[in-house]
């Protein structure tokens, strides 16, 4: 078996550098033009999504209108009050301040998720998908993706953010190796 996990194509949040996790955005016309020059190879494999619109979007530029589920426990994190918004902007509030100092995986930004309540839905929603057995192409999002590998291959010592794929991009993980794709 073989999961792929695939992280959404940009965004104009990604391109401008803002927290976006809960916000439904779509892709931007860059982002959709950086998909239309990727060419994934598939096995027959199952499709699912976060369900939200970047990854609907990107799961047709890739491959096509297929069959696929939508499993919101594959959502980003929610940064609740920080949403759409960049660090330069927000560097400077109290409330901003008290989310990053510490244990930010603990921390909840105001109206949002910590990482860890978002690790605990992501790593249940992929435990499902190995137990299945089947070949199937996760599109997601890059913390989600990031926390997977983190979990999966803790002895690469790389943080969360090392783990994050560009956009477009990601893994294929079988038994217990994994590869960049697309190659």
């Amino acid at each position: 078996m073989t999961v792929y996990l695939i992280r959404h194509g940009k965004t104009l949040a990604n391109e401008g550098h803002l927290y976006c996790g809960s916000t439904d955005l779509p892709l931007s016309p860059g982002g959709i033009e950086e998909l239309g020059r990727l060419a994934y190879r598939m096995p027959k494999a199952r499709f699912i999504t976060s369900g939200m619109l970047r990854t609907e979007q990107t799961l047709e530029r890739l491959f096509g209108q297929v069959p696929h589920i939508r499993d919101s426990r594959f959502r980003e994190v929610d940064f609740g009050i920080f949403e759409m918004k960049s660090y330069e902007t927000l560097k400077d509030t109290p409330a901003y301040q008290a989310w990053i100092t510490g244990d930010n995986r603990a921390n909840v930004p105001p109206g949002g998720e910590s990482g860890q309540a978002m690790a605990k839905r992501v790593l249940e929603a992929f435990s499902q998908v190995q137990a299945s057995g089947q070949d199937t192409v996760i599109v997601t999002h890059g913390g989600v993706i990031a926390e997977i590998m983190a979990r999966l291959f803790p002895e690469e010592g790389k943080n969360r953010y090392q783990w994050q794929p560009e956009n477009g991009k990601g893994y294929a993980i079988r038994g217990g190796t994994y590869r960049p794709i697309p190659e």
